[in-house]
C-alpha cells in the first residue's frame, strides 16, 4: 500500500501508562501500523484509521496526559477510536505532531481503489506509463498491505481451528474406550 508517513513516535501503553518508542507507518488505505524498530519485522500493533478513528487531537487538546520526560505537552497526539478507547502518542516536536495529525486525517478521508496489475507491468517498478489520461501524468502502482486479513481468510482459519480442536478432542477420549 502507498506510504503516507513514517517515523518514530512515543506510544503510551494502555495498562501501565508507560511510554515506549515505536516506528510508525501510516499507509494510504488507513492502516496505522507500529513496529518495534524501523526494520518493520516485528509488528507491535495496528489501528485501522478509516474504520476505527473518530477524532485526532494534538497538544493542549490531549487532556489528562503527561508527556514523556523531556517532552512538551504540545508534542502530544491522541487518536480517539470509535469504541471509546484512545491511543496516545508523542512526537519529537510540535510541528511533527501537527504533521502526523494532518497525515492521519488525510488517510482517514482519502478513498482508495485497488486495481490488479495489467499486462506488461513489471512488478517492483512502482510506476506505470501509457495508461491514458493527460500527457505527463504518472500513475502510481499501489500494493495491498501484506498483513491485511480478509473476512474469508479469517472465517476459514476459524473453521480449520475448530475442526482440528474437535479432532484432537476426540482422540483424548479414545483411551477411555479400551
Amino acid at each position: 500500500m502507498a506510504l503516507v508517513k513514517s517515523g518514530w513516535l512515543w506510544r503510551q501503553s494502555s495498562i501501565l501508562r508507560r511510554w515506549k518508542r515505536n516506528w510508525f507507518v501510516l499507509y494510504l488505505d488507513g492502516s496505522f501500523v507500529y513496529y518495534h524498530d524501523e526494520t518493520q519485522r516485528d509488528m507491535d500493533g495496528r489501528i485501522h484509521i478509516k474504520y476505527s478513528c473518530r477524532d485526532v487531537r494534538t497538544g493542549r487538546e490531549c487532556r489528562d496526559v503527561q508527556p514523556p520526560e523531556g517532552k512538551s505537552r504540545d508534542c502530544l497526539l491522541t487518536v480517539v477510536l470509535r469504541d471509546g478507547s484512545k491511543t496516545t502518542l508523542c512526537a519529537e516536536s510540535e510541528d511533527d505532531a501537527v504533521a502526523w495529525k494532518m497525515a492521519v486525517l488525510e488517510a482517514k478521508s482519502t478513498p482508495v481503489r485497488l486495481h490488479p496489475p495489467k499486462q506488461g507491468h513489471r512488478p517492483g517498478t512502482g510506476f506505470r506509463q501509457g495508461l491514458g489520461g493527460a500527457p505527463g501524468v504518472t500513475h502510481v502502482i499501489v500494493r495491498e498491505d501484506p498483513y491485511r486479513v480478509s473476512g474469508d481468510q479469517m472465517a476459514l482459519g476459524l473453521l480449520a481451528g475448530a475442526a482440528t480442536g474437535a479432532a484432537l478432542g476426540s482422540f483424548m477420549w479414545m483411551p477411555c474406550w479400551f
